[in-house]
């Protein structure tokens, strides 16, 4: 049986096409999270949640393929990001950024898993963040999402466009922190090429 692979099952939300706004309806998620604020770049906070929640999901992927959850694929690398204004992104201030970051679980890993893992994780490898790891469950429901290919610095026409043009046009209101997915490893992959699903929870405006 093959492992589980979320770019396989949701490829709506995880291998979508569209480099133009759209809008796509996300289901209940499990994640497990670190939260933090600063620039991605420089913090070294920003550093030690993800090095934590890679060492968290791989040694939960390996307890899950010993028992009886099944093997599945470690999935990208996920943000929520916000700010006290939304003009914070399109302007890339990103000093004032606040950020919660996920990788996403099967929905047969529960808390009691993630704590297991966080445990054995923190006995093997020591990592600083580890005990801030935790576990979340988003209900994100009515998304406008598209799919942005290039540096992560070049979203901001994207942002502005979707901010400016598409929910105002189609009279929607922000419903939840800005949410990027990262598909492409930014260690092997040059800043041109990176692919990034950027998603904005979204209501119908009053």
């Amino acid at each position: 049986m093959a492992a589980y692979d979320l770019k396989r099952d949701l490829k709506t939300l995880y291998a979508p096409k569209n480099t133009d706004w759209n809008l796509v309806d996300v289901p209940e998620q499990r994640f497990i999270a670190v939260d933090g604020r600063g620039d991605p770049n420089t913090a070294e906070a920003y550093r030690h949640a993800v090095e934590a929640l890679y060492g968290v999901a791989y040694t939960i992927k390996f307890a899950s393929k010993r028992g009886e959850g099944g093997d599945f694929v470690v999935g990208p690398l996920e943000g929520l990001w916000w700010s006290d204004t939304p003009e914070d992104f399109t302007a890339r201030a990103k000093q004032s950024w606040q950020w919660t970051m996920m990788i996403c679980q099967p929905e047969w890993v529960g808390a009691e898993a993630i704590e297991e893992a966080k445990a054995a994780a923190l006995a093997k490898k020591r990592l600083p963040a580890v005990e801030r790891v935790r576990f979340e469950i988003l209900r994100e429901g009515r998304c406008a999402q598209a799919l942005h290919v290039g540096s992560y610095d070049d979203e901001g026409p994207l942002l502005a466009e979707l901010h400016e043009r598409y929910m105002p046009d189609n009279r929607l209101g922000f419903n939840g922190h800005h949410h990027e997915v990262y598909l492409s490893d930014p260690r092997k992959t040059e800043a041109a090429k990176l692919r990034t699903v950027l998603r904005q929870p979204v209501a119908a405006a009053e």
